[in-house]
């Protein structure tokens, strides 16, 4: 079993920054890959950002490039997504996942724990 719990959403006026983390337990973290997705409303859960048990891989979906920028720190099993430059139509719940094997993918239903997603929301 793993648990992971979000932190860090809000509200912030677009062109701000917000970073989003991800605490986990339950298993040894440096040993599965992490993601970050979001759900808007009226949509479905998207993919944002993942990275490998290392931090050696990341992936980033079109809309967030350079923007976004996921990373872990694997000694105190937390991940995070630094969120720059936010839109409003970044507005949405975002969850943190976890994939029980060391790469990283993009695929939603390849991750095996989800958290409880925190709400950002960004004003025009």
């Amino acid at each position: 079993q793993v648990q992971l719990v979000e932190s860090g959403g809000g509200l912030v006026q677009a062109g701000g920054s917000l970073r989003l983390s991800c605490a986990a337990s339950g298993r040894t973290f440096s040993s599965y890959a992490m993601g970050w997705f979001r759900q808007a409303p009226g949509k479905e859960r998207e993919f944002v950002a993942a990275i490998s048990w290392t931090g050696g891989s990341t992936y980033n979906v079109v809309s967030v490039k350079g923007r976004f920028t996921i990373s872990r720190d694997n000694a105190k099993n937390t991940v995070y997504l630094q969120m720059n430059s936010l839109k409003p139509e970044d507005t949405a719940v975002y969850y943190c996942a976890a994939r029980l094997f060391p790469l990283a993918t993009m695929a939603i239903n390849e991750y095996d724990y989800w958290g409880q997603g925190t709400q950002v929301t960004v004003s025009s």
